[in-house]
């Protein structure tokens, strides 16, 4: 709602002689509308955003003779409208001078003890003490807002200095009668206690008193709007005709957002606590953002006792600290039925409806580039997804890795933002994982690895293929597998056929020959240093798996069993047991799950190849490292990275908190 509609709804409910010493806002606006609409003198937001400033304009004046023409008016008008701010604030002012005395003696008149005051007169002198209290705030309210729009048409900034101003004013140093309310709350108590006034129509003890209804909302500081106790009260009107609409007032708060930014950051935080403390606002939530020295702090309050005297100590704390002081005052009045919609959304959060929270990894070792972070952001955009937060993961001298939390629209389809933003990264070199943002993104306890070209760099069978002389042999059929002439447990059992009579040395030749992958010890020390279980699950073979386990000291290992001959020196060209195919690892990361204690949702799979995809589907985060298209097509995330420490930062570490687990393993 328009404050100027709003502030005419809230006027009408005055008295006829306080409706007349209202600040005019629409005067105030009018003014601004009329004359200052085209004196911007911030020249960039002045004109439209299509617009470029030439050098020799054609159509236009030059450009010093726009910004003097600008100047002139901005230098003329500005006096004006402060000379006639002044006046509408001086009105105000003096009727509040007026009031309060008249306030003031009445309240003295009810607190007299030694003569017998009626609850009439108690009721009606706390009335006229809110009122006063409405009054000064819708009218200060108004002023903030006219200087707002002032400051935003002329390019000027008067705001915090003219209220700085107002500082010294009788509406704003009048303290006394805040203090008055508590003591008047006191004596009104005290006077329905002694008629013991039930509130029948409350639905919990129907023998409740009036009076025990104001002890609770006398007590709770900060005031919750107390709905049942509001109605309760406001349908008892035998009891006490003004006790209800008292009730609400006394609960009517205030939602005020404020904003400083400046060089001195933790000051800038403190400064603004002290001010909130000092006029006992409720802090509902708080936003930080920190650019070295630079910060910007934000803070959603509710003012429960209209202190105006706090956007004074604001301005005053930013002067102070050389910071920019921004602040909005919501509705004038929250109703309790509101109070929940303006808690809905945090500070940095979009405040849309109907959306799913994701956190996407945006990771390339040589660099993000600006130009994919513009297609990026432009993708953004396209789908309507809001960035909330961006947290920086990496720690190099160029931007590396970067952690966005998105506020997505919840009929935008996964699977079609996976097969876009593929195309986007593919075309940049650069990985974009998408997850979920739920309690378990950063809570995972099981990591599964398969082994070849995951864990290590070779393919095992082709390894101990060289060693033996049959590589082109092996790769005849590894081309047919590939081809979809065979099925992994067929094209393994044809391999391992052509390793009959190939002595068991040879695959402690192979383990002599193995390549980790880079970054696959780091990896495993940090998640082992964070208590992570660590598994390898491969379709390779079992003595080599169990020397990766042993290497990087993962808890398990599986993979086929090789056939030795009776001797022991050889192989039989069999496999014993169970094979580990796609079906098998998925099976088997259920097992160690279940074995561990540990939910489906909390598993972590990165794997490479079409026999892993089971197994990467079955995990909440299955990631395909470096791996077969049709695998990063259908993996929920893909690293094309060389370095497997990177899986950290899709687990949300940064590469600090990495260093750190290092330090601990």
């Amino acid at each position: 709602m328009k404050y100027g509609i709003h502030l005419s709804q809230e006027k009408a409910e005055f008295p006829a002689l306080w409706q007349a010493h209202f600040i005019d806002y629409d005067a105030l606006k009018g003014f601004l509308k009329t004359y200052m609409v085209d004196t911007n003198v911030r020249l960039s937001t002045a004109f439209p955003s299509t617009h470029v400033f030439q050098w020799t304009p054609a159509n236009e004046p030059n450009f010093d003779q726009l910004l003097s023409q600008r100047l002139a008016l901005v230098s003329k008008l500005t006096p004006e409208f402060v000379v006639m701010l002044d006046r509408e604030v001086e009105k105000f002012n003096q009727f509040f001078v007026t009031i309060k005395a008249e306030i003031k003696s009445r309240i003295a008149h009810v607190l007299d003890t030694s003569r017998r005051a009626r609850v009439a007169e108690c009721e009606a002198a706390l009335s006229d003490l809110l009122l006063l209290e409405r009054f000064v705030f819708l009218n200060f309210t108004a002023v903030a807002k006219a200087l707002k729009k002032h400051d935003k048409w002329s390019g000027l900034q008067i705001r915090e200095p003219y209220l700085m101003r107002t500082s010294q004013l009788s509406f704003v140093v009048s303290t006394s009668l805040l203090q008055l309310k508590p003591e008047l709350m006191g004596r009104l108590i005290d006077l329905l206690e002694e008629q013991n006034m039930p509130l029948s129509t409350l639905p919990v003890d129907s023998t409740t008193s009036a009076a025990a209804a104001l002890k609770h909302m006398a007590i709770a500081q900060p005031p919750e709007p107390p709905v049942d106790l509001k109605h309760a009260v406001l349908g008892n009107t035998a009891a006490s005709p003004k006790l209800g609409p008292l009730v609400g007032l006394l609960h009517e708060t205030q939602t005020v957002m404020i904003s400083l930014r400046g060089p001195h950051g933790t000051d800038i935080i403190g400064g603004v606590l002290r001010c909130l403390s000092t006029h006992k606002c409720q802090i509902v939530d708080f936003s930080l953002s920190r650019l070295h020295h630079d910060v910007t702090f934000g803070v959603l309050v509710h003012l429960h006792n209209r202190d105006v005297d706090l956007f004074s100590d604001l301005a005053k704390t930013a002067q102070k600290w050389d910071g920019t002081l921004s602040f909005d005052v919501q509705d004038a009045r929250i109703k309790a039925s509101k109070l929940a919609d303006a808690a809905q959304f945090a500070l940095s959060e979009a405040p849309y409806t109907k959306r799913v929270k994701y956190i996407a990894t945006v990771l390339n070792e040589r660099g993000l580039t600006p130009e994919f972070l513009s297609e990026w952001l432009a993708w953004l955009l396209c789908k309507k997804i809001s960035v909330e937060q961006m947290r920086r993961l990496d720690s190099h001298t160029t931007l590396m890795c970067v952690e966005f939390r998105l506020s997505v629209p919840d009929e935008l389809s996964p699977d079609e933002m996976k097969s876009e933003l593929i195309a986007i990264s593919t075309a940049h070199q650069t990985d974009v994982a998408l997850q979920a943002d739920n309690v378990f993104r950063r809570q995972k306890r099981l990591v599964v690895f398969d082994m070849d070209s995951t864990l290590i760099q070779q393919e095992v069978i082709d390894e101990i293929a060289r060693i033996t002389g049959i590589e082109a042999q092996v790769a005849a059929i590894t081309e047919r597998a590939m081809q979809g002439e065979l099925d992994f447990k067929e094209s393994l059992a044809s391999r391992v056929a052509l390793l009959k009579g190939t002595p068991v040395q040879a695959l402690e030749d192979v383990k002599r020959i193995l390549t980790f992958t880079e970054g696959a010890h780091y990896l495993c020390r940090a998640l082992k240093s964070a208590g992570f279980k660590l598994a390898v699950i491969s379709g390779g073979f079992l003595p080599l798996a169990k020397y990766v386990k042993a290497e990087l000291g993962l808890d398990y290992a599986f993979a086929n069993q090789l056939k030795v001959s009776a001797d022991g020196k050889s192989l039989t060209g069999e496999t014993v047991g169970p094979v580990v195919d796609a079906t098998r690892k998925a099976e088997l990361l259920e097992v160690i799950a279940q074995a561990e204690g540990i939910a489906i949702d909390q598993v972590v799979a990165v794997g490479d190849g079409a026999n892993d995809l089971l197994m990467l589907g079955k995990a909440s985060l299955g990631i395909a490292f470096n791996a077969k298209p049709r695998v990063q097509e259908q993996a929920r995330a893909r690293i094309n990275q060389k370095s497997l420490a990177n899986i950290l930062y899709l687990m949300g570490y940064s590469e600090s908190e990495a260093a750190e687990l290092q330090l601990q393993s």
